[in-house]
């Protein structure tokens, strides 16, 4: 099946060389381009293209502006691609994935020798992935969900951790989650996010500027403390060990660096009576092994359920694993995190 893809971009370079990516693959098909933000909600309307790949700086209408009308008036799997890592970039990247974009992508660099191999490559695989993935126009309808027994950390413990791991659909899971925890949360929050390399740091700024609780990049060495959030950096694996976040360079696990499963398996080291654990949407299947070890090590373990998730691949391993206590739409999960960590 061929994928149908619209670009929408200003720069005409831009356009012609992502053009000449996807016809080096049998599977892809450009079916339009648009140099404004009108033009790309127009195409968007009567082309119905499978994917749009976007710039979020045009004319007529922003990229927000045009996400927001596409979103509204025909849903489609939209990829941004921002034009560099600054910090006003990447904070339009991540509000334009708040406001229903799937993923986001670093331009590549057309002068840099061999990069444009790499990011086409990258592409190809972003883009195969996108385009399957169902986009709603208006918010389901609160689904009435039967009442479940309280969930209670291990008798004699109180939860010091909660463990988020998270991939493709997660940035936006992960903010819902962290908004709803209070500046004093009793706890230490760490994040494994899947993020395209280069914006792991602009994903923590966002965060903490979205959150009560303090979100920062994790740093090699440093002791965590309760009422902070750490975002595993990207290109290394994250671990914890004696009180302490050590930064891994060895290689990728279920295809990922950092690897959810290297985080939860960390965990697991010992006994997990204080660990809440949390997984999100995602494509695939990193995560699911280690959450099962922090579930036989004592811990509490939930995943996001298939109706609120944009990709159901990680939970749905982790409950084919029986490592789920819970299994529960994102929009419960505040209530549920504020019962297993009472504030003091």
């Amino acid at each position: 099946m061929t994928i149908r893809i619209l670009i929408a971009d200003d720069s005409l370079l831009v356009r012609e060389v992502l053009c000449g990516i996807f016809q080096q693959y049998p599977d892809t098909c450009v079916v339009g381009s648009a140099s404004n933000g009108q033009e790309a909600v127009e195409l968007t309307l009567s082309l119905k293209p499978d994917l749009v790949i976007l710039d979020l700086i045009m004319p007529v209408l922003d990229g927000l502006e045009t996400l927001e009308e596409i979103m509204a008036i025909a849903p489609t799997p939209v990829l941004v691609l921002s034009g560099a890592v600054d910090e006003s970039e990447v904070d339009r990247a991540f509000t334009a994935i708040k406001r229903g974009a799937l993923d986001v992508m670093e331009k590549p660099e057309l002068d840099a020798p061999g990069s444009l191999e790499e990011f086409a490559e990258r592409l190809h695989e972003k883009v195969r992935l996108l385009s399957g993935i169902r986009v709603i126009r208006h918010p389901r309808r609160r689904t009435r969900y039967p009442l479940e027994e309280r969930l209670e950390a291990a008798a004699g413990s109180t939860p010091n951790i909660l463990a988020i791991g998270a991939s493709t659909g997660g940035p936006k899971a992960v903010m819902s989650v962290l908004k709803s925890l209070p500046a004093n949360f009793p706890g230490t929050v760490f994040v494994v996010q899947h993020i395209a390399a280069g914006f792991a740091a602009g994903f923590a700024s966002w965060l903490d500027r979205e959150c009560s609780i303090k979100v920062k990049l994790a740093e090699d060495g440093t002791r965590y403390v309760p009422g902070e959030a750490l975002v595993a950096p990207d290109g290394c694996h994250m671990t914890v060990a004696d009180g302490r976040v050590h930064l891994v360079d060895q290689a990728p696990v279920n295809c990922c660096r950092p690897s959810i499963d290297v985080f939860f398996n960390s965990l697991a080291q010992a006994p997990c009576d204080q660990v809440v654990s949390l997984l999100l949407s995602g494509m695939g299947k990193d995560g699911a092994l280690g959450l099962l070890q922090i579930k036989e090590r004592g811990g509490t373990t939930l995943v996001q359920d298939e109706e609120s998730c944009a990709v159901f691949g990680m939970p749905k391993a982790a409950i084919s694993l029986c490592a789920a206590d819970q299994v529960l739409p994102l929009e419960r999960m505040p209530d549920t995190i504020s019962q297993l960590f009472p504030l003091p």
